[in-house]
């Protein structure tokens, strides 16, 4: 039986035993069944664990030691000769050493960083063949999958940790001061070291984050592979990446703010200073005043932004994602706004983010 149909039979028995308890049969069940659970169990286990390793084999090859003259992390190859890791492990070196899974090493030169994805591109001046790239995810990251982080924590390489999916969609500081959105958040733990290696999807061994930072309580992070896939093919080319920027600082709307704002309920985004130079100046209006409610401080007279090219934007982070996602400098898009007691639609042109 492949690995593919044992975990078709597994769900599938799972699937039965749900159905009979939603419609109210009844399954007569004796202590034969005992054993048999339990060896199921066992057999699940070991599906699970050999897929794990066959996952690990199967991408290690691809992860590499990368090393600096003030320190050390992970990269990932990602074709014949490029690698992937974050901004922070090669900072200002114009190159780097790697050491693939057998011992060999390369120099790397640094062909582009950008700080505010925290991602960078190396390119090899050699690579054993026994080195076999490994691909993006084009999938969205799910709550609860299973993944591995791979990488070279502490010295200690190659070492792998399991975890799951913790949260998607996260925003988490930059080196340039911004955030990065559409991020990952992960149980599997994540330490020195680990910044730039893969977090790989068990189910499919594919790239779902490059790993950026871990910390206590079993919470680490990773730049998404989608956001990975947009800056990385221009790092190699041009060298540098230009985000979307609306120059805005905004707030949370919530029950008290829609409220003083003339809003039926809390939705969008207040927006509540302009960039002096940015691309908003002339186009978005800021809060204008200060209310007491209660004994509370309430901003009330800006904009609000309800929705981006018919996308609502709930929070920060959706906001976020999108421009990161689905938009570039000098494109225009369409915002709908609060403004007055009335919702309008104002065109907006996206300028490019300052370093």
């Amino acid at each position: 039986m492949t690995k593919k149909a044992t975990r078709r039979g597994i769900l599938t028995a799972g699937g039965t035993a749900l159905l009979c308890g939603l419609a109210g049969c009844s399954t007569s069940v004796s202590t034969s069944s005992t054993p048999n659970n339990a060896t199921e169990s066992g057999e699940a286990a070991a599906t699970t664990e050999s897929r794990t390793t066959a996952v690990y084999e199967a991408t290690i090859d691809a992860v590499v030691l990368v090393r600096t003259a003030s320190g050390r992390g992970t990269g990932l190859l990602i074709d014949g000769s490029h690698i992937v890791t974050n901004a922070h492990v090669v900072g200002n070196a114009d190159e780097v050493a790697v050491r693939f899974r057998e011992g060999e090493w390369s120099v790397a030169s640094v062909l582009g960083v950008d700080p505010h994805s925290d991602l960078a591109a190396l390119g090899a001046e050699s690579v054993p063949e026994t080195a076999d790239p490994v691909a993006f995810s084009d999938k969205s990251a799910t709550v609860g999958q299973r993944v591995l982080a791979i990488g070279n924590p502490y010295n200690l390489d190659g070492t792998v940790t399991t975890g799951i999916i913790s949260g998607v969609n996260r925003s988490i500081p930059a080196p340039s001061g911004y955030d990065i959105p559409d991020a990952i958040q992960t149980d599997a733990p994540v330490n020195p070291g680990n910044s730039g290696g893969p977090l790989v999807a068990v189910d499919d061994g594919e790239v779902l984050a490059v790993i950026n930072s871990g910390g206590g309580d079993n919470i680490g992070f990773g730049i998404s592979a989608a956001l990975a896939q947009r800056v990385v093919p221009e790092l190699i080319e041009t060298g540098d990446y230009d985000h979307p920027y609306m120059g805005i600082s905004f707030e949370d709307v919530t029950p008290i703010v829609a409220d003083a704002n003339g809003l039926e309920e809390p939705r969008g985004l207040l927006v509540v200073r302009l960039d002096p130079d940015g691309p908003a100046v002339g186009t978005l209006q800021p809060s204008t005043d200060i209310e007491i409610v209660g004994n509370r401080r309430v901003t009330v007279g800006g904009d609000i932004l309800l929705d981006i090219d018919g996308t609502p934007i709930k929070t920060s982070e959706d906001l976020g994602s999108y421009l990161a996602l689905q938009t570039r400098p000098g494109d225009v898009v369409d915002l709908r706004v609060w403004r007055d007691g009335e919702e309008m639609t104002v065109p907006f042109e996206l300028g490019k983010r300052p370093l």
